[in-house]
C-alpha cells in the first residue's frame, strides 16, 4: 500500500516549551513514528510571537503548520500566547495544540475558551509520551485537513 504523504513536503511544526527535557522527549517523539517533521523550538512565548510573526532574528522562520504550546513559559505564557494568536489575523488560523502538564480543569476550560485546537496533558512515563507523540502526528499530519502554511506580513 503507498503512502500518500511519501511525496508530501515535511510539516513544519514549532514547539513552544522552556523544559530541554520535553524538548527532547518530543523531538524523540517524532523521531520514532512515521512521519517526519520539521520541528522548531523556542523557549518562550515572546519567541513564540516573533518566530510566527518572522520578526528577529527569526526572520528566515518558515511558515508553521502546527503549534506545540506549553502553558507554564517564562515571559509569555501560553495563555497570553493563545490569546495574541487569536487577536492576529494572520496567524489565527493556526492550529495550537496545548501540550502541558496541567491538567486542572481551569486550565483545560480557559485554554479552549482561548480557541485551543487540542489540550493533551504530558503522561509521566516515556513510553506513553512516545505514544502520544506519534497518535497527535498521525492526526495532525495525516487525517486534519490543514489550510497551507502561509507567511504572515511582518508587522
Amino acid at each position: 500500500m503507498n503512502n500518500p504523504h511519501q511525496n508530501a513536503r515535511l510539516a513544519e511544526v514549532l514547539l513552544v516549551e522552556d523544559s530541554e527535557n520535553d524538548v527532547i522527549l518530543t523531538r524523540e517523539g517524532f523521531l520514532a513514528s512515521k512521519f517526519h517533521v520539521n520541528l522548531h523550538t523556542v523557549e518562550n512565548g515572546r519567541d513564540c510571537m516573533a518566530f510566527l510573526r518572522r520578526q528577529p532574528p527569526f526572520e528566515n522562520a518558515p511558515a508553521i503548520d502546527l503549534i506545540l504550546l506549553d502553558l507554564n513559559l517564562p515571559i509569555m505564557d501560553g495563555r497570553e500566547v493563545l490569546a495574541a494568536i487569536n487577536k492576529d489575523d494572520a496567524l489565527k488560523h493556526l492550529p495550537v495544540v496545548v501540550l502541558t502538564t496541567s491538567s486542572a480543569e481551569m486550565d483545560v476550560l480557559r485554554m479552549y475558551k482561548l480557541r485551543c485546537s487540542s489540550y493533551i496533558t504530558k503522561p509521566v512515563k516515556f513510553e506513553r509520551f512516545l505514544e502520544i507523540i506519534a497518535q497527535m502526528e498521525n492526526y495532525w499530519l495525516t487525517i486534519v485537513t490543514l489550510p497551507h502554511a502561509t507567511s504572515p506580513k511582518p508587522g
